[in-house]
């Protein structure tokens, strides 16, 4: 049995270490304020900064009306001297995430109705803080260049779409090359029959291009779902909570360089219209763009049919020769192959076409010897 004076305790210490993670992160938001130089960017840090000395003076008042003393500020020494800006949000980021577990365990353990209130208070606006964080960590001020590159990446929509079924394309013939090659150099090892050779190529060819197929339509289908999802979360907590919703828009929009009176009339606008203000936090806070839906047909179709020409592309020699010469040139045509589609990929990467189709050949050629010594080994072990 637990003594009165044990819970009393444990009530304490719960409640001072909700004190001291809420007074470390108002300092850490301080510490990262006083070192940015962006107005716009301080301004959100002290906002934030406030905000979490509110949570801490919520767990003080609770610690006083438990009885217990109210810890002194020095006891929650963040030990974030030295570091730098992108280190301290960081750890703001790491912060953020250890507190919503920590209150995810002070749910499971008190029954205290007020306490289960403060924390899901607590909860909404931490939720808010952590997408802020993220986005503060990984989007600087906007720049001229970068509003330029967004223009033109929205005017350059059929050129994504054009980019993204090249590499799918690029991915399954890469996919149905390297798969073949390797079953033909390994039966090759085994065996100098062309037929068996030919036989097990495109068998493998028509196996590889079914399971490309299934699973480009099941990993675009399960994306949609997930984005579905997220979305109609967001459109829960724009019916529940519209006011924060619009708050943390603002914050979002000040991010990106405008300023308070500029994001506020935009955040204004748009919530006069749930629809555009629900698009415009899918597309701010989630990356979900309007039109960022796949079509798992589309998907199915693109991969299957970009692995079938990769894996028949080696089994042409075969059909028209036998014997050592129909491997040798198999051989050759898997690696020029190799290059051209390594050669390719330059197109949807920012890599040197020739170094691309230089890796992409040196990574043939190992598969290929590898699965011949596989083979040649199996010839060696049978007829032992």
């Amino acid at each position: 049995m637990v003594s009165m004076a044990q819970q009393d305790s444990m009530i304490s210490k719960t409640l001072g270490e909700s004190w001291r993670r809420e007074t470390e992160a108002a300092s850490l938001y301080g510490r990262a304020a006083a070192l940015e130089k962006d107005p716009s960017r301080r301004s959100l840090l002290l906002r934030l900064a406030n905000v979490e000395k509110s949570h801490a003076d919520i767990w003080a008042k609770k610690l006083q009306e438990a009885g217990a003393a109210t810890p002194r500020p020095d006891h929650a020494e963040d030990g974030s001297a030295g570091l730098s800006n992108e280190e301290l949000l960081q750890r703001l980021d790491e912060l953020e995430h250890s507190n919503a577990a920590w209150y995810e365990f002070m749910r499971r353990v008190y029954d205290d109705s007020e306490i289960i209130h403060i924390i899901d208070r607590i909860d909404e606006e931490e939720s808010q803080h952590d997408s802020t964080v993220r986005t503060l960590f990984a989007a600087p001020v906007v720049h001229i260049g970068e509003s330029l590159n967004r223009i033109w990446g929205a005017e350059g929509f059929h050129k994504r779409e054009a980019a993204g079924w090249m590499g799918d394309a690029i991915y399954g013939v890469n996919d149905g090359l390297g798969a073949i090659f390797g079953i033909i150099a390994g039966v090759a090892g085994y065996t100098a029959n062309s037929h068996t050779i030919l036989v097990s190529g495109f068998f493998g060819a028509v196996a590889s291009t079914l399971s490309m197929g299934v699973g480009a339509w099941l990993a675009t289908r399960s994306k949609n779902e997930l984005a579905h999802s997220e979305q109609e979360h967001e459109r829960r907590e724009l019916m529940e909570n519209p006011d924060e919703e619009k708050e943390e828009l603002r914050l979002l929009y000040q991010l990106k360089g405008f300023t308070e009176n500029e994001a506020i009339e935009i955040s204004e606008r748009l919530s006069r219209d749930p629809e555009q203000l629900l698009k415009a936090m899918a597309q701010e806070e989630l990356g979900l763009a309007e039109d960022g839906a796949g079509n798992p047909w589309t998907s199915a179709g693109i991969g299957s049919l970009s692995t079938f020409v990769g894996g028949i592309l080696p089994l042409i020699p075969f059909f028209f020769l036998s014997g050592v010469q129909a491997i040798v040139v198999a051989a050759l045509v898997s690696i020029l192959a190799h290059f051209a589609v390594g050669a390719a990929k330059s197109v949807v990467t920012v890599r040197r076409w020739w170094a691309s189709g230089l890796e992409m050949t040196a990574a043939g050629i190992v598969v290929g010897l590898v699965s011949y010594g596989v083979g040649l080994l199996g010839t060696l072990l049978i007829h032992a």
